[in-house]
């Protein structure tokens, strides 16, 4: 377990780097922690409030997952675990009526196979990560996840009436059985407020640098929140009723086998991200971190395994946090220590995560906008970083097709388990993509790429900024 060397303030200079080992003073230390804190706020409360998970459960698990990470990594890499993205779109295909046990059985597995995975690359080296997913398929399994979710950012859908158990109308809800009734929510419920809100973070991320800039969707999701005050959507009647001290909600998951299928994906995700997220630490610091890549996978596994038994979201490293430690130079692990444990404690009161829930649906919708978009499109940016060349149909053809399953949300069932588009789209392009290219070896037909390095002592996924 890696200690800290406390740096003097006669020993700083201008730019100088403080290591994952070393330490200013406790004073200076818990600023930058609460720092730390809040530059996570804004992606680690947006899985709660799409999914319907508890805020203050979703940020206990986030902040005991990050001291576990410490643990588990020895406390030499730096980094802080919040809530994934990517867990979003198999977790609202899981849950319905408000029940997301289910979805936390899924959450659990995906962490179970994590951790043995991460166990595996400890063992054996990651250089067969590489070998399953090359950029393009980490490229394409990314998109289809950001593009997946474009109809839970509108949110509109209709309904039939309610109908008894003989088929007639049930009394007091309609008259006649002629009419159907329209859902909103997302950026459907409130469309003015959405695109302020929507502007709003174009705007600051545009005309500010550094950790504001940093925060556009956060601050941008605050701006929206003012218009919806002003609009008379928002209401503080859960807030008033909430206690300021009280436990997390924690909830047991529900066996069911047949959502595994739907978090897999899930699993090919926080491998690329938490891949990403140890070259770039190692970048920053100078220090090579390939044999505490397998703990990294391990501890984010456990962590998330975790959450799921308990009622939390999926976790994942942050790319926020990294930005943050890029912008300050300085990258001790106690910055983390203290931001997990100020994590913790504000997850024991309740007013606070009920006056997150009062944040309307047209600004999540128009938040969940902004970020699906960007997570789409940070597959591309793996393409193009990478070189991925399309004039090849290994790359093309796989690619195509699993986009546009991910994207229609192509949904098959087989016996009593069915797969929606993350889990068809993925698992079809990576099929294809393989076995396109042994026929391509075996004929001869497979094309000459440009020469690129993809191997993970250069190869840096752009989903690393994907939680």
């Amino acid at each position: 377990m890696a200690i800290w060397k406390l740096r003097k303030r006669d020993e700083m200079q201008t730019g100088t780097v403080v290591g994952p080992d070393e330490r200013l003073n406790w004073f200076t230390m818990s600023g930058l922690g609460v720092q730390h804190v809040v530059a996570m706020f804004g992606a680690t409360f947006l899985v709660p409030l799409i999914t319907g998970f508890p805020v203050t459960t979703t940020l206990f698990f986030s902040g005991l997952g990050t001291l576990i990470f410490l643990l588990i990594t020895g406390n030499r890499l730096p980094s802080y675990l919040g809530s994934s993205f990517a867990f979003i779109s198999p977790v609202l295909a899981s849950s319905s009526g408000g029940d997301f046990s289910k979805a936390l059985f899924g959450i659990m597995l995906t962490g179970m196979l994590l951790a043995v995975v991460g166990v595996v690359v400890h063992l054996a080296g990651a250089a067969w990560i590489d070998a399953l997913m090359p950029p393009v398929m980490t490229g394409t399994i990314v998109m289809l996840i950001g593009f997946n979710l474009a109809g839970a950012a509108w949110m509109s859908s209709s309904q039939s009436v309610p109908l008894d158990a003989n088929g007639a109308c049930i009394p007091d809800k309609v008259t006649g059985c002629q009419i159907t009734t329209t859902i909103t929510g997302g950026f459907a419920a409130a469309p003015l407020t959405g695109w302020i809100t929507v502007f709003a973070i174009v705007l600051i991320a545009v005309l500010f640098k550094g950790l504001i800039g940093r925060l556009s969707i956060l601050l941008g999701v605050v701006v929206g929140y003012f218009a919806a005050l002003a609009q008379h959507q928002v209401t503080f009647d859960a807030v008033n009723e909430a206690a300021w001290i009280g436990l997390p909600t924690f909830t047991m998951p529900t066996a069911d086998f047949n959502v595994a299928a739907l978090f897999l994906p899930v699993v090919l995700v926080l491998i690329a991200e938490n891949v990403g997220h140890v070259k770039s630490v190692a970048l920053m610091t100078g220090k090579n971190y390939d044999k505490t890549m397998g703990r990294a996978l391990l501890a984010d596994g456990v962590a998330t395994t975790i959450a799921g038994f308990g009622g939390g979201s999926g976790t994942t490293t942050y790319a926020e946090n990294i930005g943050v430690m890029a912008a300050t130079k300085v990258y001790s692990t106690a910055l983390y220590w203290i931001a997990g444990i100020v994590a913790i404690l504000l997850s024991f009161i309740p007013k606070f995560g009920a006056a997150i829930f009062t944040i309307p649906a047209g600004v999540i919708g128009a938040a969940g906008t902004v970020l699906y978009g960007m997570i789409g499109l940070l597959g591309a940016r793996i393409w193009v970083e990478n070189k991925v060349a399309f004039t090849n149909p290994v790359n093309l053809i796989p690619a195509a097709v699993g986009l546009i399953m991910g994207i229609a949300n192509f949904t098959f069932t087989i016996g009593d388990m069915t797969f929606g588009g993350v889990t068809v789209g993925t698992v079809t392009a990576l099929v294809l993509y393989h076995l396109m290219k042994a026929i391509g070896k075996a004929r001869g037909t497979d094309l000459e790429e440009p020469a690129i390095t993809t191997d993970f002592d250069t190869y840096q996924p752009a989903a690393e900024e994907l939680r």
